[in-house]
């Protein structure tokens, strides 16, 4: 005979301590229709069983990735099943740990060495730093060709001209960050000033073709799409002010 199954859910207070959140915010998560609970008691207090779990490890899953709530609703309502769009996360998340603990690794690498006069290893500094881990996807959307090209440009560089390339990709990010928090108009100086460096930055990895206005709203849209994109820029608020300094430059251009 087989054992009878026994509903579990767990009251808001504990779920929230569990997740590291409040009970304010499960309730705002209610409010709006993100994670409703499973029932709600005749004391009023909010319950949750284990769908709503699963539902929840995902919104922070999510949230992680730099989406903000109506982008985490729309994923959600894309993916009802939590188990396979977990599945999906989980394969995506064990890459990253693999890639972050390699850039980890090279960093700290660098630092002893840098410490202890020894003679730094261009192989081990950018060990992680490779930008081939978009290889399939830039192949699915572009074709073998793109990548192919890409490829041969930057195995061609030198340590010297990697190294600058990345660092010119970090200051635009800063940049981009620093006028966000400041308030800063899209259509402004000082961002126009970002957007016309970030151009200048793209067409430097298109090796010198021109970069056409429609290319530079295409890939701003695409900073807001993709969440891996986006969390560079600090999230989707961040993503969505560099599209509309894209935006704005590629009219001007």
């Amino acid at each position: 005979m087989a054992p009878e199954e026994v509903d579990v859910d767990w009251s808001i207070q504990d779920i929230a301590r569990l997740a590291g959140t409040t009970s304010r915010t499960l309730r705002h998560y209610g409010e709006i229709g993100l994670l409703a609970p499973t029932r709600v008691g005749g004391n009023g207090y909010r319950y949750y069983d284990e769908s709503a779990l699963a539902r929840l490890q995902r919104i922070l899953l999510l949230r992680d990735l730099g989406l903000g709530l109506p982008a985490i609703a729309e994923v959600l309502d894309g993916q009802r099943d939590n188990a396979d769009a977990l599945v999906a996360h989980l394969r995506w998340l064990r890459q990253e740990k693999e890639r972050l603990d390699r850039q980890i690794t090279a960093v700290a690498t660098t630092i002893r060495k840098l410490e202890g006069g020894e003679q730094l290893m261009a192989e081990e500094m950018f060990d992680g730093f490779d930008h081939t881990h978009y290889k399939e996807e830039v192949e699915e959307q572009w074709g073998n060709d793109a990548y192919a090209a890409g490829n041969r440009w930057w195995t061609k560089l030198t340590d010297a001209d990697k190294a600058d390339f990345m660092r010119r990709q970090k200051q635009i990010q800063d940049d981009y960050a620093a006028a966000f928090a400041a308030g800063e108009p899209v259509d402004g100086d000082v961002v126009q000033e970002i957007a016309r460096r970030h151009h200048d930055w793209i067409r430097i990895g298109w090796q010198g073709r021109e970069v056409p206005a429609a290319a530079m709203r295409g890939l701003g849209q695409m900073y807001v799409d993709d969440p891996r994109f986006g969390a560079n820029y600090g999230g989707t608020d961040g993503a969505t002010f560099v599209r509309d300094a894209m935006a704005v430059y590629a009219d001007w251009m």
